[in-house]
């Protein structure tokens, strides 16, 4: 699928404000608001814009306990990968999970209410033998820096 300069703006645009409205958002890449939003339709059947979502005021937040973690598996089979990913997708208090190389086989990020929860979480996937060799914990003990990522876009895109 191509992107032109349009499809472009409008990504730029809901990256940085995902509630603007329809008429804001043709008026800020000069087109009507019908075509305009027949795109920014287009971009979401297409799978381009994934969802919208609301930052959260840490004040109204419980304070969860942020730990980072480093996992290396057993064995490097596609079954043990797929369980292993199928269990971190269905964890709630896994918010990032990502397959590294050099060393371990994932890093996450755990948001437990404490760190015994997040022990137990833990103890409960050992139990569950997804073929954790070791892993290792890194407790979060101030947050320097959460954004998201700067947003470059490519013209193209894969289906």
């Amino acid at each position: 699928m191509k992107l032109d300069q349009f499809d472009l703006r409008i990504l730029e645009i809901l990256a940085g404000d995902g509630r603007i409205t329809k008429s804001r958002l043709a008026e800020a890449i000069n087109l009507s608001v019908s075509p305009c939003w027949e795109r920014v339709r287009r971009l979401e059947r297409a799978g381009i814009i994934e969802g919208y979502e609301a930052r959260i005021s840490d004040r109204v937040r419980v304070n969860l306990t942020a730990v980072w973690v480093q996992i290396e598996l057993e064995t490097h089979s596609a079954a043990v990968f797929e369980r292993f990913e199928r269990t971190m997708k269905a964890t709630p208090e896994v918010t990032d999970c990502v397959a590294v190389g050099g060393g371990v086989d994932y890093l996450l990020l755990i948001e437990a209410e404490s760190i015994d929860q997040y022990q137990r979480l833990v103890d409960q996937w050992l139990v569950d033998d997804l073929a954790i060799k070791r892993y290792f914990t890194y407790i979060v003990t101030r947050r320097v820096k959460q954004s998201a990522p700067p947003l470059r876009l490519r013209r193209e895109v894969q289906k």
